[in-house]
């Protein structure tokens, strides 16, 4: 009876350390991810390059890119915000009430926002042009539902509409402040 209970005690030993092993490594992977996650978003959210406004309306030359795995994604260049949208696409990108918020300053400073919607030439002209103005009311959509008021939003269909550049970079929405 004695090696019986003994053989148990062992088993019981091993099986305690192997599943403590395990939970270990569990631990471990889950701090890996919970490092490499914050890690990413805390790079993610630093600007490319920032300077500082010479006023307090001042034309903003921050650059700032947030990019989302569909290929949507927002850059304020300048004082203009980019919408870039993915391909058949009026979904717009995480982050646009950040680079909104550069817009409404600049309307609270008496200034307007002017929405233009762009196009890439791959597929129908047709639904191209539907769209981009798809787009753009979009856009104004969500600069009016931050607190906006209509008649400083200002939609205009550029001449050209088809963007310059690659596909990816033509299939934009641009805000602009104007007086």
């Amino acid at each position: 009876m004695s090696a019986t209970s003994n053989d148990e005690s062992q088993q019981n030993f091993i099986l305690a350390f192997v599943l403590g092993l395990i939970a270990l490594v569990i631990l471990f992977v889950i701090g890996i991810v919970l490092y490499s996650t914050s890690h990413n978003v805390a790079v993610a959210a630093q600007p490319v390059t920032a300077a500082a406004p010479a006023t307090a309306v001042a034309v903003v030359t921050e650059t700032v890119t947030v990019v989302i795995p569909e290929g949507a994604s927002i850059r304020v260049v300048g004082g203009v915000v980019n919408f870039y949208f993915a391909t058949a696409s009026a979904d717009i990108a995480p982050g646009a009430a950040e680079a909104l918020a550069i817009v409404l300053k600049g309307v609270e400073g008496g200034k307007k926002a002017l929405v233009s919607g762009f196009h890439d030439t791959t597929g129908d002209a047709a639904l191209n042009e539907e769209l981009a103005k798809k787009r753009a009311q979009t856009v104004r959509d969500v600069l009016v539902g931050l607190g906006c008021p209509p008649d400083k939003v200002q939609m205009e269909k550029p001449a050209v509409t088809t963007g310059t550049g690659n596909n990816a970079e033509a299939r934009r929405v641009e805000v602009k402040l104007i007086d």
